[in-house]
């Protein structure tokens, strides 16, 4: 199956920023949100799940977060804006229902929207050490290290070559074209925004609100993740009513590529089961 490129994609402006965006399908939408890392974007980041996504019969959004890819850099760098942005998206599209996909940081940005917008009718949870409650000294420090390791990413390709061997789980996966392509995306603005981010006020917890999620969730996390530990999965799984979860095996913080069929089709079949009521 080809895979979505930018030439495919458009920019609207959004909250005031020139945004960058791919649309693909015909169905209900579906909002794929990325994550936080040096070199994340919505094409880097989901670009083994919208074409499929698509084909399983949504209308599949991916954007780029402000400081991320084609969207431009913001004032406010903090992870507050960057839901502000993710909801002005949405309304600006003008979806009057949809499904959220979140990875990481963007897996609290969907939640965060799902717990304020009664649009929303289902939303996955990826890999998201932002999101889930913080757990042990030994998951503590396991996060803490891997967010260390994030900020002082410098742009390099070797460099990003070594981050991206740490993000994914099948080292064949981390090919030279995936190399390069997230480190473009890390350089220039890109850095500037890194650091803007890393001066940034931190997210606020939500673990006393995610116990009155109306929205029902699926919670896919990766075994072999770097920062994110199955300890936090099973509290995320814990604290959210009517949950489900999915732990894969051989699989680290990209779970929407290190088991991309098997997450495509899960995901499709979650989704699938809210348009069948």
């Amino acid at each position: 199956m080809p895979m979505i490129s930018a030439d495919e994609g458009k920019f609207v402006t959004v909250d005031g920023l020139k945004t960058f965006y791919v649309k693909a399908g015909n169905g209900t939408p579906l909002v794929l949100i990325h994550g936080g890392s040096p070199g994340t974007c919505s094409l880097v980041n989901w670009k083994l799940n919208i074409e499929p996504l698509a084909a399983a019969g949504f209308t599949v959004y991916a954007f780029d977060q402000p400081g991320f890819g084609y969207t431009d850099n913001p004032k406010d760098y903090s992870l507050e804006f960057r839901v502000i942005h993710a909801r002005a998206f949405v309304s600006t599209m003008g979806l009057e229902r949809f499904h959220l996909i979140g990875n990481s940081m963007g897996a609290y940005i969907a939640a965060r929207i799902a717990l304020e917008d009664l649009r929303t009718a289902r939303l996955v949870l990826v890999s998201s050490n932002t999101l889930a409650p913080k757990g042990s000294a030994e998951s503590q420090a396991r996060a803490k290290k891997h967010a260390e390791e994030l900020r002082a990413y410098t742009p390099t390709v070797e460099n990003m070559r070594t981050l991206t061997l740490g993000t994914l789980f099948h080292r064949e996966l981390v090919t030279d074209d995936l190399v390069q392509g997230r480190y473009e995306m890390s350089t220039g603005k890109h850095y500037e925004a890194q650091l803007k981010r890393a001066e940034a006020p931190r997210s606020k917890p939500i673990d006393e609100e995610l116990r009155s999620l109306r929205v029902k969730s699926l919670i896919l996390w990766g075994k072999n993740d770097r920062g994110a530990s199955v300890e936090q999965a099973l509290l995320l799984f814990q604290l959210i009513p009517n949950a489900e979860l999915h732990i894969f095996d051989n699989c680290a913080h990209w779970v929407q590529w290190d088991q991309a069929s098997r997450f495509n089709r899960i995901v499709a079949d979650f989704l699938n089961l809210a348009e069948e009521r």
